[in-house]
Formats: structure tokens, C-alpha cells, sequence
């Protein structure tokens, strides 16, 4: 699958937003978008997904534009997984993930004991299985996020669209959660669109990434040339240094922030 956004402009009122906007991203690919608060992340998420109308530009899978799909067509080839909130829901991690499988069910159609299979099997490839019976009120924001995963995985996506996954999460579960993106891309060919505001996950887990900057503009390429000391100066009005480290025969680089302007 190749999902596509082509020169996409958005704004509220004559105010723009997102001006020119134009990336791709393919089987078993990561991009991440990265801008600092308020720079129209989640906005770019509605625009391209059909939540909001492009007022130019549009938004295509394998080159058909996505206003020309039945929504059912869609959102069995798109998954979305919201900003966790931790509100405090009643339904058990099983129930929740059962409700990615709505997307294949009819109007009044109850899920079989595949689907509750289909919901298990997700559960089990981001490791959240032993959860089954915790109801997600009772649930850490690092558990609560997995399901929120899982849910995705069950409608059986080919692209997972997340916003800011890892946002109010500690070290830990931060890292659990970029592993299961990269992990999903590489063995299952999942493709994630990944909003973050923090430039070391995307160097650790993204192909591509697309950056957007306070006036509108953007900035798209492969992570590792994109994501520069200047380009974060720009997106953040912070002063940063990136520096390379190998580990066990692999490179990681780190973004230090030296100072705000």
C-alpha cells in the first residue's frame, strides 16, 4: 500500500496552517512528524485521514483519493490511535480491542469467536495479553496505551496512524512503545504515521520524517538527513546538538538540547 498526501493546505478562517503539505509512506515504513505545540500535528493527522476537508491538495491510497472510498473501504486499511487521555472507561482491555474489529462487522452485527480470537492474537503481538480481564480504568497510561495499540492492530490496518503514542509516559513504556511501532513495521509491514514532539524517537524508529515549522512550512526526507541541528533550531526554537554512538554493531544518535531562543 502506498498512502500519499499531495500538496495539502489547511487553515481556520484566513489563517493558514499547513501550507504544501506533500509526503508518502509504504509497507512496512515509520514516518514521523515532528513540530512543537500548536504547529497543526494532530490537524495534519484529521486532514489527511478525511476528518477535516483539504481546502487544496488531497489525500491518496495506491492513487485513488480517499474521497472517492466508502468509509468502510477505508478504515479497514487505516487505523487511528488517539492521544490517551486516561479517562477512566469500564470496558475491559478484551472489550476495548473487540472494538477494532468493528470496522468488519455489520450495522447490527455482534463479534464471533474469531473476532475475539482476531482481538487476542493483537493483543498478544504488543504483549498485553495477560491484561485481558483489567478493566482499563484500573490501568497504568503505559498499559492503557498497548491496548489502545491492539485495538488498532485488530481491524488488521495496513497503516496505524498514532498521535504522540509515547506523550505522559515514563522512560520505560516510551521505549516499549517505539519498539512495537518498529517492531510491527519490520515483521509485520505495518506502516505508522507517527506524531511526536520529541526528535530522538523519530531518529530511533522512523524512515521518513516530516517536519513542520510555525510559519506553515514543512520540511520531508529520509529521518536520518531531515532531522538536522538546524532543521530542529527552526521546528523548536531550540539550539541542539546531534551526536552519533554505535552499540553492538548498530548507530543511535541523540539530541541534545543546549539551549532555548
Amino acid at each position: 500500500m502506498k498512502f500519499q498526501v499531495e500538496h495539502g493546505v489547511f487553515g481556520y478562517g484566513k489563517n493558514p496552517i499547513l501550507k504544501n503539505i506533500s509526503f508518502a509512506v509504504e509497507n512496512g515504513q515509520v514516518l514521523a512528524v515532528l513540530g512543537s505545540n500548536g504547529v497543526g500535528k494532530t490537524t495534519l493527522l484529521k486532514c489527511m485521514m478525511g476528518l477535516l476537508p483539504w481546502h487544496e491538495g488531497q489525500t491518496r491510497i495506491d492513487g485513488i483519493p480517499i474521497g472517492e472510498m466508502k468509509p468502510s473501504q477505508l478504515w479497514k486499511r487505516i487505523a487511528y490511535v488517539p492521544q490517551s487521555k486516561g479517562t477512566a472507561l469500564s470496558y475491559t482491555a478484551l472489550e476495548m480491542v473487540l472494538m477494532g474489529c468493528s470496522s468488519r462487522l455489520g450495522l447490527f452485527e455482534q463479534p464471533s469467536k474469531k473476532d475475539a480470537e482476531t482481538a487476542r492474537q493483537a493483543m498478544e503481538a504488543v504483549g498485553v495479553l495477560h491484561l485481558a480481564d483489567k478493566h482499563c480504568s484500573k490501568m497504568s497510561g503505559g498499559e492503557l496505551q498497548m491496548v489502545l495499540i491492539a485495538r488498532a492492530l485488530a481491524a488488521r490496518p495496513q497503516l496505524l496512524v498514532l498521535d504522540e503514542p509515547e506523550s505522559n509516559l515514563d522512560f520505560k513504556n516510551q521505549l516499549i512503545i517505539l519498539d512495537t511501532i518498529r517492531s510491527l513495521a519490520e515483521e509485520q509491514g505495518i506502516a505508522s504515521i507517527v506524531n511526536t514532539h520529541y526528535p530522538a524517537h523519530a531518529l530511533k524508529i522512523a524512515d521518513k520524517a516530516l517536519i513542520l515549522n510555525r510559519d506553515g512550512t514543512s520540511l520531508y526526507g529520509p529521518a536520518a538527513e531531515t532531522i538536522t541541528e538546524t532543521a530542529m533550531e527552526k521546528a523548536f526554537s531550540v539550539e541542539v546538538k546531534i551526536q552519533n554512538f554505535p552499540w553492538k554493531n548498530r548507530n543511535f544518535k541523540s539530541v541534545i538540547p543546549i539551549r532555548a531562543l
